[in-house]
């Protein structure tokens, strides 16, 4: 299974490139174990090469950064979205984020 993202930026209208965001998997004990970290392309994407196993997992994107660099002071200097994957292998999942200063949604997309 794989896992990829996309940002869109609401205020601005416009993809949020360069958003540092890590892909995280829950391990047994409950901690956190790193598979994989990047930054968003031009486009506000990002494709992550690690293939994962059915389980629970996280991306963190340090939106602080982004909104500082515009010189916009943001209500959330980070935003953690947890979801569960299941399903055949070959199975991609897609998890965009619609982001503004202060709000943020989230859904799973294809």
């Amino acid at each position: 299974m794989t896992v990829s993202t996309h940002i869109l930026d609401a205020v601005a209208g416009r993809p949020a490139a360069g958003v540092a965001v890590a892909l995280s998997a829950a391990d047994p004990a409950g901690s956190w174990l790193l598979v994989e970290s990047a930054a968003t392309d031009t486009d506000g994407r990002h494709r992550f090469a690690a293939a994962t196993a059915p389980g629970v997992y996280r991306l963190v994107f340090a939106t602080a950064p982004y909104f500082a660099a515009l010189g916009i002071a943001a209500f959330y200097p980070e935003v953690t979205i947890t979801f569960t994957t299941s399903g055949e292998p070959g199975t991609h999942f897609h998890v965009p984020l619609l982001l503004s200063p202060y709000a943020y949604s989230t859904y799973r997309g294809s």
